[in-house]
């Protein structure tokens, strides 16, 4: 049984907003791992996300929040035996670490403690919000040798594992498209690496020719293909999520199916924990964030931003 510690889990807060009960993520990998007392989960007004099913073979055993009455609540509700007092305490006597997406934009904070102790470590999206700090929290594991993980849960679900499958029959691929809402970095990782998926690493520049809140991007590759990524924030658009490839030899179009998104990344990272292996290399990771951040750095400064410039 793989135990494990999940870490900033219970609560919320977006870019500095003041944390809210509950959490998307926290509760959807807790659930994931421990399953959750339905009866106990509705006495409290939260953002409370059930995994449809469990994972076997692994178990959360620790739990830590800023506010330790929601995780407690949250330990009692998925049944979780230890609440920590301090994040780094997660990281003791287990064989892997979860750290949750809690809006701060700054959770691989809490992962340098497990990272430092050899504890195979997830950091949930975005690793960072500048390429630069991505690759301070990459360089840690890589001095370490201690496996990491850190993608959008995007990646793994069945309609993007399909289509990645299908590239071969479009021929060349030269024009691709991606579209997701909300905040470019934060939330355009999860567009930006569906094509990642599909097509692979390799981005070199960008240009944002967009408006405040409604990034459109041409993402230019090594290979020559431009990716066009376009994320929009919510006055501006519904979210969603899509892809479309325009090949030589034919197009495809695909709206992921969302069920059981945070499964499919869960499963990746237990695989990585029990190999060693890393599911996405760390240089793709960095790569990805650094390709948003050009894309963000484009706009505001009106010109075409390198990754390379980013990361020096």
């Amino acid at each position: 049984m793989i135990k494990i510690g999940l870490i900033s889990a219970a609560t919320y807060g977006y870019m500095g907003a003041p944390r809210t009960p509950g959490s998307f993520h926290g509760t959807a990998f807790a659930t994931t791992y421990n399953g959750y007392d339905e009866e106990k989960s509705k006495q409290y007004e939260w953002t409370f996300a059930a995994a449809s099913r469990q994972l076997e073979g692994a178990r959360v055993v620790k739990v830590w929040d800023p506010d330790m009455e929601w995780a407690k609540r949250l330990a009692d509700v998925c049944d979780i035996p230890e609440v920590c007092a301090k994040p780094e305490e997660c990281a003791e006597g287990v064989d892997a670490a979860i750290i949750v997406d809690d809006g701060s934009g700054e959770q691989a904070q809490y992962g340098i403690a497990p990272l430092r102790q050899g504890v195979p470590t997830f950091i949930d999206k975005p690793l960072a919000m500048t390429g630069r700090r991505a690759q301070e929290i990459a360089e840690i594991a890589r001095e370490t040798g201690t496996p990491l993980m850190s993608a959008s849960s995007l990646r793994f679900v069945p309609d993007i594992i399909a289509l990645r499958d299908e590239v071969p029959e479009l021929g060349e691929i030269n024009l691709a498209t991606t579209i997701c809402g909300n905040e470019l970095v934060y939330y355009g990782i999860h567009a930006l690496e569906m094509a990642y998926a599909v097509l692979g690493p390799g981005a070199v520049s960008c240009l944002n020719v967009g408006q405040p809140g409604r990034n459109i991007v041409r993402v230019r590759f090594e290979s020559g293909r431009d990716l066009l990524l376009m994320v929009l924030e919510r006055d501006y658009m519904r979210a969603g999520y899509q892809i479309n490839l325009y090949g030589t030899g034919g197009w495809r179009t695909v709206q992921p199916d969302l069920t059981d998104l945070y499964l499919y990344l869960q499963e990746q990272f237990l695989a990585m924990v029990r190999t060693g292996k890393a599911v996405v290399p760390l240089e793709e990771t960095v790569e990805v964030i650094a390709t948003l951040e050009a894309g963000k750095r484009s706009l505001t400064e009106n010109r075409e931003v390198t990754v390379a410039e980013v990361l020096a």
